[in-house]
């Protein structure tokens, strides 16, 4: 019980603090990889196209168009690709009264993967943009991801994802880890490459897109995972941002994490060659480290390293396991009144946090279930969010 309780505690510290800690002194200690400030005249500039898929965004596509066209990028140089496939509202025909874009639109849904698959053939720039259509960009976003592509080392860029936090559960626990995410991606990124992107915004190489099987869960992690595997770097531009508004809810922030987590195990199952350090290095380090680890063991040691530490104390056990049992019931404590205020809005930093944490890993367990059972489709599902508005 002693091994299970001090095995399981130094996986789950790794995991969400540790990692984070050597990432932070790799980088403090040997530098950090630098990308050139872009000196280039908007003539200079390459053209970009920016790809938009969406599902029934009707309420929103109008605003997402001007958010594009406020872009600070030369005009002539960014094209607008929209491509609407299965939608059932009036998305299409948003799209074909608006000028200076490409639409494009069919009724068999088919899931996202299917619908950028569809799209490329149609990119003629050498770089692509992809973002979400709930997703706003602020003005600067496409120029400074453009930057990093004078390194020719670099396959993709990803970008920023924000969350608009209302200070309920789901909206700051959804912020909160954003904002770790942010600082995780970051290192990675000047330690040596991201290890997968948000679909919420990201860059690539168009000649370097992958055509990822149509059943992909996670398509924008995959795809830019899939660049790193190829030998190119993934950097982070966190002034490249992505805004959008938290979950409506909690449900609906656990359905799309379920989701997500399900598509971690099949990423997972893909890319089972990045496990190994001896070939790809450090990315493996970076990959196992930040996103194996999160998806796998650290969840599955939750529950044991509770138990063992009830066990321990039980048999009297040195007086320290007593007060790391205090810190654990105190947390799911805290967990439990996260859960009983859910709704409520609390202008106490991180109160939410420890019931976002338990939330997250059980989505880890319910999202392998639902792989594992071939119950998670591809195709797209919205989530509900609150109120659509651009504050970049």
């Amino acid at each position: 019980m002693m091994i299970l309780f001090w095995l399981g505690l130094f996986i789950i510290v790794f995991t969400y603090v540790g990692y984070g800690l050597l990432a932070w002194g790799v980088v403090k200690i040997r530098g950090a990889y630098e990308i050139p400030t872009d000196q280039r005249t908007d003539d200079q500039l390459p053209a970009v196209t920016l790809l938009i898929a969406a599902y029934n965004e009707a309420d929103i596509l109008p605003i997402k168009v001007a958010n594009c066209r406020a872009l600070d990028y030369p005009k002539d140089k960014l094209h607008l690709l929209f491509v609407t496939d299965g939608s059932s509202d009036e998305s299409a025909a948003l799209l074909a009264q608006e000028a200076g874009l490409t639409a494009l639109h069919q009724p068999e849904r088919r899931g996202k993967i299917a619908a950028v698959k569809r799209a490329m053939p149609f990119v003629e720039t050498l770089i692509t943009v992809l973002t979400d259509a709930n997703t706003f960009l602020n003005p600067e976003a496409i120029r400074r991801m453009v930057a990093d592509f004078q390194d020719p080392t670099v396959g993709a860029v990803a970008g920023q994802k924000r969350v608009i936090s209302q200070g309920d559960a789901s909206s700051g626990g959804e912020g909160l880890y954003w904002r770790y995410e942010s600082f995780l991606k970051k290192k990675d990124s000047q330690w040596y490459s991201v290890v997968g992107a948000a679909g919420e915004l990201y860059a690539i190489r168009t000649e370097l897109f992958h055509q990822v099987p149509p059943d992909t869960i996670l398509d924008d992690f995959m795809q830019t995972l899939l660049i790193a595997k190829d030998g190119y770097r993934v950097t982070y531009a966190p002034e490249a941002i992505a805004e959008e508004h938290a979950s409506a809810n909690v449900g609906e922030e656990l359905k799309r994490k379920i989701r997500i987590c399900a598509g971690g195990w099949q990423s997972m199952g893909r890319l089972i060659p990045l496990l190994n350090p001896l070939r790809y290095g450090v990315l493996s380090i970076q990959y196992i480290g930040h996103r194996v680890l999160r998806w796998s063991l650290a969840p599955l040691f939750l529950p044991f390293v509770l138990l063992a530490n009830i066990w321990l104390v039980a048999q009297g056990s040195h007086w320290v396991y007593a007060f790391l049992l205090v810190g654990q019931l105190a947390f799911y404590g805290l967990a439990i009144l996260g859960y009983l205020w859910r709704e409520r809005k609390l202008n106490i930093p991180g109160f939410f946090a420890p019931y976002y944490f338990v939330i997250m890993n059980y989505s880890v367990y319910a999202g392998f279930l639902r792989y594992w059972r071939g119950k998670q489709a591809a195709t797209w599902e919205k989530s509900a969010r609150r109120e659509q508005a651009a504050s970049v």
